[in-house]
């Protein structure tokens, strides 16, 4: 079994003032990875993650303090790939894979579109350009986990007020529509398809006590193509760890 975590830190050097090392130890994840490091490799004190057994592979975004992902993992992966093959995407830090024998574990942050409608095109322009990626990259991977902060609700159950948020990047239509389409294309959404009725968040704004509210919306996923699906064992969103403006979402994979 291989219990894998997903967590937007939106800062490492932040959420580790905030005692990420500590909960990481009690955790205990085969795997985790992390989106949102807004870091260096070099800007970071990693030796609390060796002591622990673990092994740290980062792919950063080329500007300072912005995006960038990272990969923790106890066991030496067979291969780790950086990036999806795209140098303005790759630029920003948004993927990272490590292969463990026929497992793929992919960690991705997809684009944010709320700061205007320039990003919000460069947005959905990664998402048709991913999807493509995946669908290739399963013909020789077909054990495929991607991870990640998707910066979008799936369903009115998702969110926490559906209708006020429908114009919103995060719950457009075409953002949604984009999500019935990958999962379509052979994934499955691992926590919703053990938990069909679950209503629980993963992310809360900072403003007017969203969190306190559990004014949420659920962003992070572990998304299984269907050949690995029934390896599935468990899968849980664990809403009350507070590094983050997100919170750690888990899956457990029979190896």
């Amino acid at each position: 079994m291989k219990r894998i975590i997903s967590y937007n830190l939106n800062g490492i050097r932040s959420a580790m003032n905030k005692g990420l090392l500590e909960w990481l130890k009690e955790a205990s994840p085969d795997v985790l990875c992390i989106q949102e490091t807004k870091a260096q490799q070099d800007q970071v004190d990693v030796g609390g993650f060796y002591e622990m057994g673990y092994r740290d592979y980062w792919h950063s975004a080329g500007k300072k303090g912005y995006s960038g992902v990272l990969i923790i993992s106890r066991e030496e992966p067979d291969h780790i790939e950086i990036g999806m093959g795209n140098p303005g995407y790759d630029a920003e830090g948004r993927v990272i894979r490590a292969d463990y024998g026929d497992l793929s574990v992919l960690d991705v942050y997809i684009p944010s579109g709320t700061s205007g409608d320039f990003r919000q095109e460069i947005k959905m322009a990664f998402l048709d350009d991913f999807l493509g990626y995946l669908t290739e990259l399963r013909r020789s991977r077909p054990g495929l986990l991607v991870c990640g902060d998707f910066n979008i609700a799936h369903n009115e159950i998702d969110i926490h007020n559906p209708k006020g948020n429908k114009n919103n990047s995060g719950f457009l239509p075409e953002e949604r529509a984009w999500v019935d389409t990958f999962l379509g294309s052979g994934f499955v959404d691992s926590f919703r398809h053990l938990h069909p009725d679950t209503v629980t968040y993963s992310w809360w704004s900072f403003r007017a006590n969203s969190r306190e509210k559990n004014l949420g919306w659920r962003l992070d996923y572990h998304m299984l193509t269907e050949e690995l699906a029934p390896r599935l064992r468990g899968a849980g969103i664990m809403n009350k760890v507070k590094h983050s403006d997100h919170c750690p979402v888990w899956v457990d994979i029979e190896t």
